[in-house]
């Protein structure tokens, strides 16, 4: 018999337990078992089965002596970790403390529980805030007339403004008992969604009381006398409010801003008070040049040690009137023709006495946590509702669109050129919709999500962008020229404002989404990192043994499960799910593994450095970002009843993000510096080859077809967004158009068989039509159908022009220019 069998038994026992991830004690006595029992079996010689158990009990017997292996093992582990480690910054530490963990976790432990995530309550809206969606916010989208906003005016009307403030829409996040509406964050998104359909200008100075306001600072932190004071005053829009975080010297690296405030007596209201003399310089504020109150971040010093033992105190907000001496709101920004009121907030010598500081003096210094738990909650809300609006408006059109368009006497939705377009738009859109269901339902969960935020924020607003590419590819000369009935090139021309704000995108992908998700979302290295800081050293060794053992096993689990579910092609495991959905649950198993497994290799191989392998680190983050992705829309196609009609849209979506998830992990082992490493890598992760395709042209033709024809599953696809047809909605008018149009197309196509076979000599359309049905090719109701769809796609096809005179503004401009600098 074979001297190997005893070896072979301990492998395969060793390999079931990391697979199933038991514990210590119970893989070494599994692993014995299996050794003497299969040895005895297969009647293996006694040498081979002693010299297996002998080396087998090395390994296994001191790990299993907790008093020794502390000594001899963790000991030295526990220098060479504290030296290699990077030590987190104050700033750095309370950005990681300041979120919670959600799902997001589960998907970088290797084995996600889809129970977790399956068991989340089915977010919906109230009967209040269904009320709110049909009724002022469908009127006050009737009210929008975006060629009007950004052109005629830059600036929403004075009645919008009105309306806006009776309506209470700057109060969504405000609880009743300060007169808000307190709407759940699910709201609060579906309402910035349709308003985003049909401009981004209102979306956007909805967005800012609601999510990057004083509002939510003020709820969270802010004293009684200041709730009581600005909460119902922000409500009805006495109080418009900004916050003033970016300026020349600081953008994304907020903590590095240079406006400060030295603690100091100064006179106000007629006493001299303790306060704060401030100097700042900000710039692209949000609603700063309308703003009656302005929320300011700066970095606070107390020389004179007024208020402590400290001099610098950190980060601080404070809350300014606009009318505040000193204070200088600036002439207007204007974002790429999307003119919501932005623009620069500047202050010299400026006084306010402490009770301006949001949580009064208690909360001078906790600036940076308290932006940071709010931040994250305002970017998993806003910024992805407003792209999720306009996606789905984009998606709606470009399919009417699409059908109504006819070239070489076909529809252009049915070229396959265009059929790739609309699979792209289609698909994304699922996604995006999806995203920022998930993230909105997490903040409803209570939790503060700042992975699934950046998550948000970067996918939503990127793919936003894509789908803003396909829909003017798809549309052409009709999306090119700007005018009453162009709906879609305002929203082309604002794609990279919302990859700009909150956290550039490719900072946000290069050093966010991994770099917090890594720490915070790791099952263990945030408790290393912790066990590390404990003073006492046999406490800290203790604590850092329990931790790291449980790392190792860990970590041999998920280059076990990365291997076996890489040679099986994701084929075996449990998984929830019915027949179609069950394999999509496998496959992100298996990329969980390979995350989780890459993931821990290049955090011990590369220690600090890998904060600076920035291209390593987008690349990991963009594989927990498509997990995400994949499994919010897994968790929306259960929320929703496994709907049939769906399916394509779900599997288009789900492949391209398994697709991206492998290139991804390709670019990682490719470009990882210690070569060796990255060899073994592979054969864990892709023993037999990059193996995933991206989604098939028969899959996209499905998904082509979905936008194109009115239909269950483009209802959804399509839900809250403004369709109702009016004057100031082409989208909705063409969409009303769309069942017209396809019941005229068998009606159609005889008409054309009848001109190409019938000898029909008349040039003029209507003449044409008139001698089809002279000669019986078509009835008299097949001929008003054909009359009456050509009618109003003319509407659709055409552009708009404009008299010469019309062009040049009706204002002479002063001359802008920049500021000189000191």
């Amino acid at each position: 018999m074979s001297p190997w069998y005893p070896l072979i038994a301990v492998l395969a026992v060793s390999l079931a337990c990391a697979w199933f991830r038991v514990g210590l004690r119970v893989w070494t006595i599994a692993g014995f078992a299996a050794l003497f029992a299969f040895g005895w079996l297969t009647g293996s010689h006694w040498l081979a089965i002693t010299l297996t158990a002998l080396a087998f009990a090395a390994i296994t017997v001191p790990l299993n002596l907790p008093d020794f292996r502390r000594r001899q093992l963790t000991a030295p582990l526990l220098k060479v970790y504290q030296k290699i480690t990077p030590q987190l910054s104050d700033t750095e530490r309370v950005a990681l403390e300041a979120g919670t963990v959600g799902f997001e976790g589960e998907l970088f432990s290797g084995k996600p529980d889809w129970k977790q995530l399956l068991r989340q309550p089915v977010p919906q809206l109230s009967t209040e805030e269904v009320a709110f969606m049909n009724g002022p916010v469908e009127e006050l989208c009737h009210l929008l007339n975006d060629w009007e906003i950004t052109h005629e005016l830059a600036d929403l009307p004075p009645n919008v403004w009105e309306f806006l403030k009776k309506n209470k829409f700057f109060g969504m996040i405000i609880p009743h008992e300060y007169g808000g509406l307190q709407f759940s964050a699910l709201a609060h998104s579906a309402v910035l969604q349709k308003v985003a359909s049909i401009s981004a200008t209102a979306a956007s100075t909805i967005a800012v009381p609601n999510s990057l306001g004083p509002a939510e600072l003020l709820l969270h932190y802010g004293t009684k006398e200041q709730k009581d004071f600005y909460l119902p005053r922000l409500v009805d829009g006495r109080e418009i409010p900004c916050f003033a975080l970016t300026g020349p010297y600081a953008g994304s690296d907020a903590t590095s801003i240079p406006d400060y405030g030295i603690v100091c007596k100064g006179e106000w209201e007629g006493g001299n008070v303790l306060g704060v003399r401030l100097n700042f310089d900000k710039r692209y504020i949000t609603l700063a040049p309308v703003a009656t109150v302005v929320g300011l971040a700066f970095r606070l010093y107390d020389p004179d040690k007024l208020l402590g033992d400290k001099e610098d105190l950190g980060i601080t907000l404070a809350l300014l009137p606009r009318d505040t001496k000193g204070m200088e709101i600036g002439r207007r920004h204007l974002p790429l023709n999307i003119p919501f009121q932005n623009g620069p907030v500047r202050g010299k010598e400026v006084f306010v006495p402490l009770a301006q500081l949001i949580g009064g003096p208690d909360m001078a210094g906790h600036g940076w946590r308290m932006l940071v738990e709010c931040l994250s909650v305002g970017r998993a809300i806003s910024l992805p509702s407003n792209a999720t609006g306009g996606v789905k408006m984009g998606a709606i059109a470009t399919g009417a669109y699409a059908r109504i368009r006819k070239q070489f006497g076909i529809a252009i939705g049915r070229f396959e050129g265009i059929e790739e377009a609309l699979a792209r738009i289609g698909g994304y859109t699922y996604a995006i919709s999806a995203l920022s269901r998930a993230t909105a339902a997490a903040v409803d969960r209570g939790e503060k999500p700042s992975v699934p935020s950046a998550i948000a924020k970067y996918h939503c607003t990127e793919l936003g962008r894509e789908v803003a590419r396909d829909a003017m590819d798809v549309h052409g000369g009709k999306g090119v020229q700007l005018g009453p009935n162009n709906y879609l090139g305002r929203a082309w021309q604002g794609a990279p404002i919302a990859i700009t704000v909150e956290g550039a995108n490719i900072l946000t992908r290069s050093m966010m989404i991994f770099g917090q998700g890594a720490i915070r979302c790791h099952p263990f290295v945030l408790k290393e990192l912790q066990a590390t800081q404990i003073a006492d050293y046999r406490e800290r060794l203790n604590a850092f043994d329990h931790v790291l053992f449980q790392h190792i096993g860990f970590a041999i689990s998920n280059a076990a499960r990365s291997f076996v579910l890489g040679v099986t092609h994701a084929g075996i495991g449990t998984a929830p799910g019915d027949k179609y959905t069950k394999r999509f649950y496998r496959k992100l198993n298996r990329y969980a593994a390979a995350l989780a497994l890459v993931a821990d290799t290049s955090m011990l191989i590369l220690g600090g450095k890998l904060k600076f392998k920035e291209k390593i680190s987008a690349r990991l983050g963009d594989v927990l970002s498509n997990l995400y992705i994949a499994s919010a829309m897994l968790k929306r196609y259960e929320d929703q009843g496994r709907p049939a009609a769906d399916q394509p849209l779900l599997a288009w979506a789900f492949h391209d993000c398994v697709w991206r998830m492998q290139m991804a992990l390709d670019g990682v082992l490719r470009n990882f510096p210690i070569r060796p490493v990255a060899w073994f890598l592979r054969v864990l992760v892709f023993p037999f080859g990059r193996r995933e395709v991206p989604p098939s042209d028969r899959l996209g033709r499905r998904v082509a077809a979905i936008l194109c024809a009115p239909g269950e599953a483009r209802d959804r696809l399509g839900e809250w967004t403004f369709l109702t047809p009016g004057a100031n909605n082409p989208v909705g008018r063409m969409n009303a158009l769309l069942p017209d149009v396809i019941a005229a197309e068998p009606v159609e196509r005889k008409f054309l068989k009848a001109l190409k076979g019938q000898g029909l000599r008349e040039h003029e359309y209507s003449a044409q039509l008139a001698a089809a049905e002279a000669q019986g090719a078509i009835s008299a109701e097949e001929r008003k159908l054909l009359d009456r769809v050509r009618a109003a796609s003319f509407e659709f096809i055409s552009v708009d022009d404009f008299d010469p005179a019309e062009l040049p503004a009706a204002v002479p401009q002063s001359k802008p220019g920049l500021r000189s600098v000191a």
